[in-house]
């Protein structure tokens, strides 16, 4: 099955904010209609996005997002129990920002929950996501960047005929006129092609080997691993939103604390439930908030600071089933 193209997520992803909102007319309503008919494909993506305007939507008006609204309500209640888990929580939260010193030294930085837009000298676009770092060295005979950490989108100027390279820690990525995704993950670099191709080397191999559109690797300092089919929504944090498909609720939930401030756990019962779905980077609280209605999980909630998922209780499934 193809990859719908960008425009088309688009424009399923502005449909799902729209209707999600609250204030949705009917004629939105009408003309939604009209477009998921206009198209397979519009009926496609928007059933790999799972719906996300029927989800949050009910998550807004759920008991569990009027207890999150709640609990800031009640803190002056919680005493010197409040103070320990505040205290706590800043620690973590403190602990969570913390970053490398080279990455203060970057040319371009962005901060927890901060995606930002740069349009370079040649017309190269990036999209930097949230925690990144990247220095960018252009000269007479290249056009080279260096991401230190975090994940960039990239859609290369054509104008400009000098090699456009991409570099970390592991190798080296030579753009043939396209737009791709490098993100770092530990000691490896995975490079997501969304058009056209992508040549890669790691830096202990002499070879390059093409990286085509619709293609993702995991790139080590030593090897370059198979590739793989891209997500189909890859790049969709660029848009303010987080698309994933059968994914570990704790990997989705390691994804959203990067998007926030203090601590985001997960007991480790529940951490490899499987989850599909689209969620709102810029209010992560609302994200949460649709993860019960899908999952036989909680929402725990001390602090703005302090945040965990934890199972579901019997008495929480028994008041969830009478609704």
């Amino acid at each position: 099955m193809s990859a719908v193209s960008a425009r088309v997520l688009d424009e399923a992803i502005a449909w799902q904010l729209c209707l999600g909102s609250g204030d949705a007319s009917s004629q939105d309503q009408q003309s939604f209609a009209g477009w998921l008919a206009a198209h397979p494909d519009h009926a496609r993506v928007w059933q790999q996005l799972s719906c996300l305007d029927q989800q949050l939507a009910g998550a807004s008006a759920t008991p569990a997002r009027r207890a999150l609204v709640r609990s800031s309500q009640n803190r002056r209640r919680l005493g010197s129990t409040l103070g320990t888990v505040l205290l706590c929580g800043l620690a973590l939260g403190l602990a969570a920002l913390h970053r490398p010193l080279g990455d203060y030294l970057a040319d371009e930085t962005t901060g927890s929950g901060e995606i930002r837009s740069l349009i370079l000298a040649d017309r190269t676009r990036l999209d930097l996501n949230s925690l990144s770092a990247l220095d960018i060295d252009f000269d007479g005979s290249e056009r080279r960047l260096f991401l230190r950490s975090g994940e960039v989108l990239i859609e290369t100027g054509h104008d400009d005929p000098r090699p456009f390279v991409v570099e970390t820690a592991q190798g080296r990525l030579r753009a043939l006129g396209t737009r791709f995704l490098v993100r770092r993950e530990g000691e490896a670099t995975r490079l997501i092609v969304l058009q056209s191709a992508v040549a890669a080397r790691p830096s202990s191999v002499p070879d390059e080997r093409i990286v085509a559109a619709g293609e993702q690797v995991l790139m080590s300092a030593t090897h370059l691993g198979a590739s793989e089919a891209a997500p189909l929504s890859a790049d969709a944090w660029s848009r303010g939103m987080l698309v994933v498909e059968n994914q570990r609720l704790g990997d989705l939930l390691d994804q959203l604390g990067e998007y926030r401030t203090g601590y985001l756990g997960v007991d480790p019962s529940i951490a490899d439930l499987r989850i599909s779905g689209s969620f709102p980077l810029r209010d992560s609280d609302l994200a949460l908030a649709a993860l019960p209605p899908s999952l036989p999980v909680a929402i725990e909630r001390h602090t703005d600071w302090w945040v965990r998922v934890v199972p579901r209780s019997a008495t929480q499934e028994k008041s969830a089933g009478e609704k």
